[in-house]
């Protein structure tokens, strides 16, 4: 029985210590770990909802930049069409302004010519040349009549 208490009491304090304190720092490294898988989860978890949130952001605006980008093709479609308007416009009014002229022009042309005619049908009636120079207020005037 001495020999069991000698043994008993050495194992008390030479072998037991080293042993009891194996397992506690087992038992700290198992509950390190399980402490840091619970962190490493709420994390993950908390990392997911970040993501999803960015996800939900970067899809509102590219929703915005969408509908933006719509908005710009739309009123440039609308410039162009009041340009292309405008510009047909101008060339209307060029080519009434051309026309008004060209039609001022061929007035003028007519009115030479009848005045022309005019003073060979005189010359016909008279029988005699009328002479441009001497003529010329009369003929001047017969230019504005007509």
């Amino acid at each position: 029985m001495i020999v069991f208490l000698i043994l008993v009491g050495f194992t008390m304090k030479y072998v037991w210590p080293p042993i009891a304190k194996a397992l506690d720092d087992r038992a700290a490294k198992i509950a390190e770990g399980l402490a840091a898988a619970d962190k490493a989860k709420s994390e993950l978890s908390a990392a997911n909802k970040r993501v999803e949130a960015e996800l939900g952001q970067a899809r509102n605006e590219s929703a915005q930049r969408l509908a933006d980008a719509e908005r710009r093709a739309q009123a440039i479609v609308e410039e162009a069409k009041a340009r292309a308007t405008e510009e047909g416009n101008k060339i209307v009014a060029a080519a009434r302004v051309e026309a008004d002229q060209q039609a001022l022009k061929a007035r003028e042309a007519l009115r030479e010519q009848v005045a022309a005619l005019a003073v060979k049908g005189a010359e016909q009636i008279l029988r005699k040349e009328v002479n441009a120079g001497v003529h010329a207020d009369l003929l001047a005037r017969l230019q504005t009549e007509l």
